[in-house]
């Protein structure tokens, strides 16, 4: 087991476009968090999601997976860093031609090693533990609803038995049903698999619900980081402004 955070960013700087995102950033995540990053639009919650996969390079500053710089060592040392963590992305980026059953199998045909039959019930293992039927199996992604989507982007995110989950938006564009029914499946197998979360939100349910801390992107850094009554303590304008704000818009009568 890896002793440390199991992301750390320090003085993270990113330039997109001639202007500067992030400029100094330095955040941990511990083991066992469930992590929200939060901020106003345009504060570069995603791209500092994607620096944390790999997916985007910070201009400067170093990102530390699992104590390991994310680009250090062989391929294959960080190929397997990769591998243990998983991801969920904002509409789910399901292939489109590939069946359900086919997208949750995907990563294990691409780097699992196994035997097709070893396959379908890893498959099908996944599929029982977000909710989702064996009869679902066959239905291509035009056919799922917004919150089978969700359930199997998380089914195959979780494929590869990650350490280390992040999602993007998990609950965009779900109604509050749904979306209390994916904070509260989240929750369960963050408890059941021992896993680390960290996920950018700007619903303030979703936020509420499922984080133990939360970290505030603003004014290009970390603003603070800490308990929902922690953050809700700070005297930063902006951290007042937002979450009154998102509680205002959120207490408003649906027309």
């Amino acid at each position: 087991m890896t002793a440390g955070p199991v992301i750390e960013l320090r003085d993270v700087c990113t330039r997109l476009g001639g202007q500067w995102i992030h400029q100094n950033v330095d955040l941990q995540v511990e083991r066992g968090d469930l992590l929200a990053l939060v901020g106003g639009s345009g504060a570069g919650k995603t791209t500092l999601l994607r620096q944390m996969i790999g997916l985007q390079e910070p201009t400067l500053g170093d990102v530390l997976l699992f104590g390991e710089h994310l680009r250090a060592g062989r391929r294959a040392e960080r190929f397997a860093r990769l591998r243990r963590m998983g991801v969920l992305f904002q509409q789910g980026a399901l292939y489109s031609a590939l069946t359900l059953y086919d997208n949750i199998a995907f990563p294990l045909r691409e780097f699992g090693g196994l035997h097709e039959e070893e396959i379908r019930t890893l498959v099908l293992s996944k599929m029982e533990l977000v909710e989702l039927k064996p009869q679902h199996a066959g239905l291509m992604p035009a056919q799922l609803s917004g919150g089978m989507i969700k359930r199997a982007a998380l089914a195959r995110a979780l494929a590869l038995e990650p350490e280390l989950l992040l999602l993007d938006e998990p609950t965009a564009g779900l109604d509050p049903e749904r979306s209390a029914g994916f904070v509260r499946l989240i929750r369960e197998l963050h408890a059941s698999l021992g896993l680390t979360v960290v996920f950018v939100t700007h619903d303030l349910d979703t936020l509420t619900a499922l984080a133990n801390r939360i970290a505030v992107l603003a004014e290009h850094r970390i603003l603070a980081i800490g308990t929902l009554d922690e953050i809700h303590a700070c005297k930063h304008p902006f951290i007042q402004k937002f979450f009154r704000y998102r509680t205002t818009v959120d207490e408003q009568p649906a027309d």
